[in-house]
């Protein structure tokens, strides 16, 4: 999954300039240069206005965008809603956009950017299957809330008899990709943030000095780093296997659900290590508005709980490995 350095590069020095906003998606110039440079769609097809790349150059995108808290819809708009519209044969454009599945009552809770989205794409299922349509925002109740770190996460209500003539029927595999797709985009935030805050407490304690010594001199404070650069780790090393998996598969792999599961259950248990243990490294000073810990470990905290909680993620990768047995459990670990 070799990313081009020189493209990595100007990811980073172009959210660098926007970063970090002050409101999500406050700023509209973030937007329009990261759409002159191709990065809004950066993995869709050419003939749909895309940039033509992959899911590595997308990770690369999503955690540059992280590392320098600028808080737009890349993965929503382009890995999620523009790619759900061309498989199933409709056409994307520029537009910013969302995706949510409503439950049977046309409703569907915590849509990520919902109320800042022109047009949603939006997914629901009866007795005839699983049904598609990419609606205007502006024809469907949005009703506004938001995470621990401000972003959109709002209600959207529609009326399933006035979008039924105007959808399309989608196989439930494509829908089934979605959700893994989307379980897997939270990993990769959740893991960008927990290694940029090993970054900071690395600096940290190697600067501040405390009776007459920097902290990481301090056995205690040695623990605590180890522990949370460890957790980060096997976060990192999990969700890479995943989306390793899912790239060489096409996203069709048999061991693809169980191996988001295992990405999106060590990203959640690492968080609650990487956060406690940060801000124990940090004192008072990491809990202030000022300083920038909180902008990565309140972000860690709320995204490992969309698209599924940590408890969702357990179950479901306690499930897939009872289901192995004891002879296909480590076949289905190793790949």
């Amino acid at each position: 999954m070799t990313v081009d350095a020189a493209l990595i590069e100007m990811m980073d020095r172009v959210l660098a300039t926007h970063g970090p906003t002050a409101r999500p998606c406050a700023d509209p110039d973030i937007w329009q240069a990261l759409d002159e440079l191709g990065l809004v769609r950066l993995t869709g097809s050419p003939e749909h206005g895309g940039s033509g790349a992959g899911w590595a150059e997308a990770a690369e995108l999503i955690s540059a965008a992280v590392r320098h808290a600028v808080r737009v819809p890349l993965a929503e708009h382009d890995l999620l809603a523009c790619w759900l519209l061309e498989a199933a044969g409709l056409p994307a454009d520029s537009n910013r956009r969302t995706v949510c599945v409503l439950d049977d009552s046309g409703t569907a809770t915590s849509v990520p950017w919902a109320s800042t989205a022109r047009r949603i794409v939006v997914v629901w299922a009866d007795t005839h299957g699983h049904h598609l349509v990419d609606a205007d925002a502006a024809a469907m109740r949005i009703t506004p809330g938001t995470n621990m770190v401000d972003e959109p996460r709002d209600t959207v209500t529609a009326d399933l008899t006035d979008l039924a003539p105007y959808a399309i029927t989608v196989p439930e595999e494509l829908v089934e990709q979605l959700r893994l797709k989307s379980a897997l985009v939270r990993s990769l935030q959740v893991c960008a943030a927990l290694d940029t805050i090993v970054d900071l407490v690395i600096e940290h304690t190697s600067t501040r000095v405390q009776f007459g010594r920097p902290l990481s001199k301090f056995q205690a404070i040695q623990h605590l780093v180890a522990d949370l650069a460890a957790e980060a780790a096997l976060a990192r090393a999990a969700t890479e296997a995943a989306m390793s998996t899912a790239i060489a598969t096409d996203w069709s792999g048999a061991s693809l659900a169980f191996r988001v599961a295992t990405a999106r259950s060590c990203t959640g248990h690492a968080a609650s290590v990487v956060v406690r243990n940060a801000h124990q490294a940090f004192g008072a000073i990491g809990t202030t508005v000022e300083h920038t810990l909180h902008r990565y470990t309140r972000a860690a905290l709320a995204w490992r709980s969309e698209y599924g909680s940590v408890q969702h993620w357990d179950e479901q990768l306690t499930r897939g490995a009872v289901a192995a047995g004891a002879a296909g459990l480590w076949p289905l670990i190793a790949g």
